[in-house]
């Protein structure tokens, strides 16, 4: 990185980010009998099932560095909410010593178990305003996972055989005109559909979607969304034209399309020609098909009035270590973090096998290891960003209510109006 100053500003208030269970961790007797012995046990419970192979191996590589030091992790995201089962596991006391907050909601929520960690190496590498969302006072309450950004990734010869500049989509004019050119040629290029809308993921169109087009209502800011009363929805009508344009050019049924299919089966395969989604798809593409994944994907920003060219770049989550644990373990669980960030074998995993946009200092950027961050870090070292403002919403909001009623309004079984209606009067009412 080009030092703290890159990114003040971009991240000063962002933030943020959602598919399978991964190994589970061990239980509270094998912690007992663990941290008896030799060992100390940290339990880890983590919501990005994308890179979950490549943490584990990871881990693995601590745990030989560090011989008094086992570690289990459990994965859920996703298709599973892991919202609901952070809670669920902290309600039966099944408590992990690491887990992940979203921003100021999940730190309220949370506030009783979050450990200081502004002493950490990692803390103090953060790069400018990563951590504002997560501050309590001079207290650090959460570590980032990294930097990302979304959009529409496109297929580079499906574009290119259509004899489509995706560089001249700047305005919803531009894509509506590209997915018309597109749909109208769909047997001659191989496709079975425009888009692949994963509407089936509350995430995809509740968080993602619909953050394009709340953020300036909030001045891009996270900390502004959870200190407002109201949520305006100035570009709701915006918001629906572009969930319309998808779900009508999408394969179909938008509602039983998930992540797996939008991602592995349709994209991936080539079956279409653009999907909404972001930079942590890159490792799954590429298992699928590494020349594709290396050589013909990019993003295409999504078209938001006044905002055109722009990508909406933050952090998707924090790493949080449970102050109510063992001490062993709470301090275990630090080196861990401070390993996983600062040291170079964590931080060549960070770049070259996680595919992470680092949030901290002392990374070779240059050394970013895939196309869709690259773009990323070019459009906000450029400032050409929309901030990331759906974790400063009301709990379980943006999923569990505006993606609900989004969701209803694509079956028909709600109009858009009464949809929008339905999510603004539930912001006010947790806002009283």
């Amino acid at each position: 990185m080009k030092g703290k100053k890159l990114y003040a500003g971009l991240l000063s208030t962002l933030l943020a980010s959602s598919v399978v269970l991964g190994a589970c961790g061990g239980t509270g007797d094998d912690k007992e009998k663990a941290s008896s012995g030799d060992k100390v046990t940290v339990d880890i419970f983590q919501f990005k099932v994308e890179f979950k192979n490549q943490f584990e191996d990871l881990v693995k590589q601590f745990e030989k560095e560090h011989p008094d030091i086992k570690i289990n992790v459990k994965t859920v995201g996703g298709g599973n909410d892991y919202g609901a089962a952070l809670k669920a596991a902290f309600s039966s006391g099944d408590e992990p010593d690491i887990f992940n907050v979203g921003g100021p909601s999940d730190v309220q929520n949370y506030r009783d178990y979050l450990a200081d960690l502004s002493e950490t190496k990692a803390a103090k590498a953060a790069l400018e305003g990563t951590l504002d969302s997560v501050k309590d006072g001079e207290e650090v309450l959460g570590l980032p996972f990294n930097q990302e950004g979304y959009g529409f990734i496109y297929n580079k010869k499906v574009f290119k055989k259509a004899g489509i500049d995706p560089a001249s989509i700047k305005t919803y004019e531009d894509l509506e005109k590209a997915v018309k050119t597109l749909d109208s040629k769909k047997k001659e290029l191989g496709i079975e559909a425009v888009f692949a809308l994963a509407a089936k993921e509350q995430w995809v169109i509740g968080n993602h979607l619909a953050n394009v087009f709340m953020a300036s209502d909030f001045n891009h800011s996270v900390v502004e969304a959870y200190n407002a009363k109201s949520a305006p929805f100035t570009k709701s009508e915006e918001l629906k034209r572009m969930l319309d344009l998808q779900a009508k050019y999408s394969v179909q049924p938008v509602l039983s399309l998930d992540y797996s299919q939008q991602v592995e089966q349709l994209f991936s395969l080539g079956k279409v020609a653009m999907i909404q989604q972001g930079n942590w798809t890159y490792n799954s593409i590429y298992d699928i098909d590494p020349e594709f994944a290396e050589k013909n994907i990019g993003f295409v920003p999504i078209p938001v009035e006044g905002f055109e060219g722009k990508l909406p770049v933050g952090v998707p989550m924090y790493w949080a270590v449970n102050k109510k644990s063992d001490e062993k373990e709470v301090t275990a669980a630090k080196e861990f973090l401070d390993w996983m960030y600062t040291s170079d074998a964590g931080k060549t995993a960070v770049l070259e096998d996680f595919k992470f946009i680092p949030a901290y200092e002392g990374y070779d950027t240059s050394k970013i290891a895939d196309p869709l961050s690259k773009e990323i870090y070019k459009y906000a070292s450029e400032g050409n960003t929309i901030g990331w403002v759906f974790l400063g919403s009301p709990t379980g909001w943006q999923e569990g209510v505006l993606a609900v009623n989004m969701q209803k309004y694509l079956s028909g079984e709600s109009t858009w109006d009464e949809a929008i209606k339905k999510a603004q009067e539930a912001w006010e009412k947790s806002r009283k």
